[in-house]
């Protein structure tokens, strides 16, 4: 029976974004039916997001309500699924297994060979360079939160000058964040977890937001052991599952869904 328009659940996004993919495997789980809207692929599905003053993936629609899919919570209050479970890790933890998140990036980084560095993933415009950058930009990120810089979709969408997006640069970086996350942790060690974080997708703690953190840069590294599995190269020290057990990430570390 077809469903009224009231009732369509639309899923809009994009490959290779984390929340994206864990949005649509929360949906099949739960048994929702959707349609789905790659906005890369598909040009009329930003138009159909505009309708919605939204800019951004990935978004859930179900007539003329939508939810962000970064928040699985509101997800689930907009299609009907009861009884999500939303216990989060302890901070000490996450930030242990952030640590481990970061160490193993850089790891893998250094095995990418010099000719593929700027290779693009399937069905998405972001080379492996990139993918590096972003992983310890979402850290960047959560850290210029913490300084008064709200967190926006656009904070997500960086990429390193086209004058600085050598490996060398990217290690750089990557110091520099860590360095970063080092010295917040050094100097906030009575900070307010529950306080609201000021970010663009929903009412979070920074617990919340921090989890959010954690597990994006996670499910990038794993995408980055992936690719060095598909050149035949045997990731250094490859992180455990230990490390993302606990975090609610998807559990493809690709989309593999057809593109038409």
């Amino acid at each position: 029976m077809q469903q009224a328009a009231h009732d369509v659940v639309r899923v809009y996004w994009q490959p290779g974004c984390t929340s994206c993919l864990r949005t649509k495997e929360f949906l099949t789980r739960n048994g929702i039916e959707f349609e789905s809207r790659n906005v890369l692929a598909d040009a009329d599905a930003f138009k159909e997001l505009a309708a919605f003053g939204l800019r951004q993936v990935p978004i859930v629609t179900k007539g003329d309500r939508y939810a962000n899919g970064q928040v699985l919570k509101d997800v689930a209050e907009l299609v009907g699924v009861k009884g999500v479970n939303l216990s989060v890790l302890p901070v000490a933890e996450l930030h242990r297994r952030l640590q481990a998140i970061l160490a193993g990036s850089e790891r893998f980084f250094r095995q990418i060979p010099d000719d593929a560095l700027h290779n693009l993933l399937p069905n998405r415009p972001r080379s492996y360079t990139d993918l590096t950058y972003h992983i310890f930009n979402n850290v960047d990120a959560f850290i210029e939160e913490k300084e008064g810089i709200a967190l926006t979709f656009d904070s997500y969408n960086r990429f390193p000058a086209p004058d600085r997006n050598s490996r060398q640069d990217i290690l750089d970086y990557a110091a520099h964040v860590n360095k970063r996350l080092s010295d917040w942790f050094n100097a906030n060690r009575s900070y307010d977890w529950n306080a609201k974080a000021n970010v663009y997708y929903g009412d979070q703690t920074q617990h919340q937001f921090f989890e959010r953190t954690t597990w994006h840069s996670g499910q990038h590294a794993r995408q980055l052991m992936w690719v060095l599995e598909g050149m035949s190269i045997a990731p250094d020290n490859p992180l455990p599952q230990a490390t993302f057990e606990g975090l609610p990430m998807p559990e493809k570390v690709w989309d593999d869904e057809k593109i038409s």
